[in-house]
């Protein structure tokens, strides 16, 4: 063995998940989830809608299903928000995720209409879902989402 190996040799990368999510914005408020699926410690989680991206399947497309899927709703795309990235256990093993969310305009549809892995769905106002989002990545993306819609209105004072 030379002794330019590298040490961590033998070691795996953790695995990685790439996801797409959405904000929908109706007016002020926000379209957000209930999953059926519960946090680590066994609580409900409030969040956005969001999946993994299917093979052949751009970030945006995947939003965009995943906002229709999950929330019940149609939504003109707006633009990129940003990603989040953060890491979680699945059995016993460490995965490395990343979500490019992205920012909607509501065109149609109902939250009543989401799928089956979906507790409940509602509109919340957005500054409420600032502070009532289960997870600090996705808290963060709310307020770039305000931060957009507060821009666009002063554009148009």
């Amino acid at each position: 063995m030379s002794s330019s190996a590298s040490p961590r040799r033998g070691r795996r990368a953790p695995p990685r998940e790439i996801s797409a999510g959405g904000v929908v914005l109706r007016g002020e408020e926000v379209a957000v989830i209930v999953p059926k699926r519960r946090a680590a410690d066994g609580k409900r989680v409030l969040a956005l809608p969001k999946g993994h991206v299917d093979p052949g399947e751009t970030a945006l497309e995947a939003a965009e299903r995943e906002v229709r899927e999950e929330a019940g709703v149609i939504g003109e795309p707006v633009r990129q928000l940003g990603e989040a990235r953060y890491q979680y256990r699945r059995d016993g093993r460490q995965i490395e995720k990343t979500v490019s969310f992205y920012l909607f305009r509501y065109l149609k549809g109902s939250i009543e209409d989401h799928d089956d892995e979906v507790e409940e769905a509602s509109w919340l106002p957005l500054a409420e879902a600032q502070r009532k989002l289960t997870y600090e990545a996705e808290r963060e993306i709310v307020r770039s989402a305000l931060a957009c819609v507060e821009e666009a209105a002063a554009k148009d004072r």
